[in-house]
């Protein structure tokens, strides 16, 4: 529908159609759609030349760091990849950088400002790149899920663990109160050490991962799990349903892997005989338990890297990776197609395109700091106390 037409039926673009659209600033959100400066157009033909040229004048004093769901246009300058945990400790490593460039979502840039340096400072391209599943578990929910524990008498046992797709205000919750913060490849470990301080644990803000792991990885039963919803008076469970539950699950998701669905799994089962289904455990608890190999994306990267020649593969998770692996793979035989008909890019970790970051590197390059992320000190200890406990699993 054309702005005239709009105009026509008398019908006004919301404030969140407007912010979505990238027209529009909320004022009461930390996260901004507009950049002080003007983008350069996404049809200029030099940008490639352009991001080469301001990350060349930089030269040591930026470090790009490209998370695996980035858009090849973007990942071809990233110094580094991977996934968010990884890649915040390869910037912590590099202490002669003056700038952190982050090509991810605000969460990851978050923990990177935490666990580098205050000389350092850490720059997210665009400050809408924000990510939903992060976004679904706030610290004002957070506080109130605590006192819902607190009157059902059982906050005592519980530990908390976040995920590291959480936000720092969240990390810092979660150390504050005796927890330890979780990636998709120790969230067993993680668990198993939560088990040893208390009798019950929180896990935010994926319910998928925290389901997947306590019922396929450590044999506890879907019985055990409880989902508290937010928006629910006392997150919709009784007391008696708290007392008896182990696994207390934030009801969140992540909006790309939420989507496959068990006819996902059997339709490319129907389609392509003798594929292997591989899956990220951010999927729902029937598509993991449909599928051949369930693992994290580091874990989805090396189990094609150790797979035979002829073999098929239907992966579940972001497109950006499973198109640049189907094309890594092609040359050695290996068959890699998107586990749903229907693709479906990571819409938040797309925002971060060549315009952004040619904008970023071009203005620190002239000595201007844009878009800094940066967490207080109070926030940012309780949450480095957590990532700490993590690493200090065994």
């Amino acid at each position: 529908m054309t702005t005239a037409q709009t105009q026509e039926l008398d019908v006004q673009p919301s404030p969140l159609a407007l912010l979505l659209l990238g027209r529009e600033a909320d004022p009461n959100s930390e996260r901004g759609v507009e950049c002080p400066g003007e983008l350069p157009s996404p049809s200029d033909p030099d940008l490639v030349e352009r991001a080469r040229a301001a990350k060349e004048k930089l030269g040591s004093k930026v470090f790009v760091l490209g998370h695996h769901y980035q858009r090849d246009e973007v990942i071809q300058f990233a110094d580094v990849t991977g996934d968010s945990f990884k890649l915040a400790r390869d910037a912590a490593a590099r202490p002669e950088a003056e700038y952190i460039v982050f090509c991810g979502v605000h969460f990851m840039a978050e923990s990177a400002d935490i666990l580098t340096s205050d000389q350092q400072k850490v720059v997210l391209p665009d400050l809408a790149a924000g990510c939903s599943m992060a976004d679904m578990a706030t610290a004002e929910q957070v506080a109130e899920c605590w006192d819902v524990l607190t009157e059902a008498g059982v906050a005592e046992q519980v530990v908390p663990v976040s995920y590291m797709n959480s936000s720092a205000d969240i990390k810092a919750f979660t150390g504050k109160h005796g927890g330890t913060i979780c990636t998709s490849s120790n969230a067993r470990r993680a668990l198993e050490w939560a088990f040893q301080q208390g009798e019950k644990v929180l896990f935010l803000p994926d319910q998928h991962l925290g389901r997947n792991t306590a019922v396929r990885d450590m044999g506890m039963s879907l019985e055990d799990c409880v989902v508290y919803n937010p928006h629910k008076p006392n997150g919709g469970l009784t007391d008696e349903e708290l007392r008896a539950a182990k696994m207390i699950l934030w009801r969140g998701h992540c909006s790309v892997h939420g989507r496959f669905s068990l006819e996902s799994v059997n339709d490319v089962r129907e389609r392509i005989p003798g594929v292997n289904v591989l899956v990220h455990p951010e999927c729902r608890h029937e598509v993991v338990s449909a599928a051949d190999y369930v693992g994290s994306t580091e874990y989805i990267i090396k189990t094609l890297e150790a797979a035979p020649a002829g073999s098929k593969w239907a992966i579940g998770t972001e497109l950006n990776l499973v198109r640049r692996l189907a094309n890594r793979f092609a040359p050695e035989d290996k068959q890699v197609v998107f586990l749903d008909r229907t693709v479906c890019f990571c819409s938040t970790m797309n925002r971060i395109d060549l315009p952004h970051l040619v904008w970023a590197l071009e203005s620190l390059a002239e000595g201007n700091l844009v878009n800094r992320i940066e967490v207080d000190e109070e926030t940012e200890a309780f949450a480095k106390l957590a990532l700490e406990r993590m690493l200090a699993l065994p």
